[in-house]
């Protein structure tokens, strides 16, 4: 049995292989490497979600969230610091109002919890948190009003620590599994359905926050120009050793100094994505990972055995969310900019599921499987369609049938990946990998 399923994973990644080597045959070699980059990353937010939703059935729709939380961690660790933005009325004020903020939650926590049962427990509470919101918003807007004066066309926010953007990748992690705890807590002691909608609430949050702070990441003026951790082209294209070696193999030196950073990019998302399934499988095959499956089929019987299901939850839930931060920080990486509006839930949340249920749930090699074979569809198909409605409408007068089909071919992606989802569905409803 096993050797069938792996035989027939071999199979499905050879076709996926060749469906990428042939785009570079085809096409370009840069075009088909860009699919790979984002194909890897792709893969890895597919791990994440499988994490939580094979391993323990928890349906997170708010990817999106996750991932941008890992785009501005890259943001506040790499981007350069802003002269000025850590005065006394600047970052540092920003920083006190937080605390002020998290610790006024925290004393309504604890105050709820110490007058239970008395008559006026909610007006105390709602006494408290009106006083340490005035509080807050007294320290926070003046701060805020200077970080945002400072150069706003070019800075206008607190900056970054200027470290090497690397390092970005597990702090995203760590910042999505802050969020994620947060949630958790919350949510994952009730019914499903109510998990879906606070994650799904919760990303928009996210993605509002990071579109309206401008003093954390400039909002929807974007941060851009990040520092890269492999070298510029310019900088390839000036060096005489790099340019007479791409001579004498006969390659433009401007298209080898691409297609060599895009390469550089492919075996650093490479080396974090077998990392990240070496360790997932031998947490899946381990005693913890058949217990995590254990509660998912059954959680009134591992409740009985004496399981701490909820815990176990808030354990898968926070380590697929930091899988989706690392993500998101690899993907800013890669862009070297973080661009708040291109965060959408269905780029990074529906189309995330449709490679984990595609690959095969709670198997994670076939969600890194989905991971691939979705994105190049999800490229591809509007090019391969406009090509396919040229063809059919080739004999056909002009006029409003011929305009309005070819008008048509913006939306062939969503119309293939509903129709994939739809036959995978239909004849392997398990996944083209299933879980073993």
């Amino acid at each position: 049995m096993n050797l069938t399923l792996d035989r027939k994973a071999a199979v499905l990644f050879a076709l996926v292989a060749v469906l990428y080597i042939g785009t570079g045959f085809v096409q370009s070699w840069n075009t088909a490497l860009s699919i790979l980059n984002m194909g890897l990353i792709s893969a890895i937010m597919a791990l994440g979600v499988n994490i939580q939703w094979g391993y323990a059935g928890l349906f997170n729709v708010g990817v999106m969230g996750f991932t941008a939380l890992g785009g501005l961690a890259a943001v506040l660790m790499a981007s350069d610091p802003v002269e000025g933005a850590w005065g006394a009325t600047g970052g540092w004020q920003i920083l006190l109002a937080l605390l002020m903020g998290g610790a006024t939650i925290a004393a309504a926590i604890a105050l709820w919890g110490k007058m239970k049962g008395h008559k006026l427990r909610g007006l105390a509470m709602a006494g408290l948190l009106i006083a340490g919101f005035f509080m807050f918003r007294a320290v926070f807007d003046p701060a805020v009003t200077t970080v945002e004066a400072i150069d706003p066309a070019l800075t206008g926010n607190i900056g970054g620590l200027g470290l090497p953007i690397i390092l970005a990748w597990p702090v995203g992690g760590l910042l999505a599994a802050g969020a994620a705890w947060i949630i958790g807590k919350t949510a994952l002691g009730l019914r499903s359905d109510y998990l879906a909608i606070a994650t799904l609430g919760v990303a928009e949050i996210i993605i509002y926050i990071l579109k309206n702070e401008d003093w954390l990441a400039r909002g929807v003026k974007n941060v851009i120009g990040l520092p890269r951790p492999v070298p510029y082209e310019v900088d390839l294209q000036a060096n005489q050793a790099f340019v007479g070696a791409m001579q004498g193999l006969g390659a433009d030196p401007v298209t080898a100094s691409s297609i060599t950073v895009k390469l550089a990019y492919a075996v650093l998302f490479s080396i974090v994505l077998i990392a990240l399934i070496w360790l997932t499988q031998r947490a899946l095959n381990s005693p913890w990972g058949r217990m995590i499956r254990a509660i998912r089929d059954n959680e009134v019987s591992a409740a009985a055995m004496g399981k701490n299901v909820t815990a176990r939850h808030l354990q898968i839930f926070i380590l697929g969310s930091a899988v989706c931060g690392l993500a998101g920080a690899m993907m800013t990486t890669l862009d070297s900019q973080l661009v708040p509006s291109t965060y959408q839930p269905l780029r990074f949340t529906f189309l995330i599921w449709v490679m984990v249920i595609v690959g095969g749930s709670g198997n994670n090699i076939g969600a890194v499987l989905g991971g691939f074979l979705i994105w190049w569809f999800w490229i591809q198909v509007e090019p391969l369609g406009l090509l396919l409605l040229q063809g059919i409408t080739a004999g056909m007068a002009e006029g409003w049938l011929k305009d309005h089909l070819m008008d048509a071919a913006a939306h062939m992606r969503l119309l293939t990946m509903g129709l994939i989802l739809l036959l995978v569905l239909r004849f392997s409803p398990r996944g083209l990998l299933p879980e073993r």
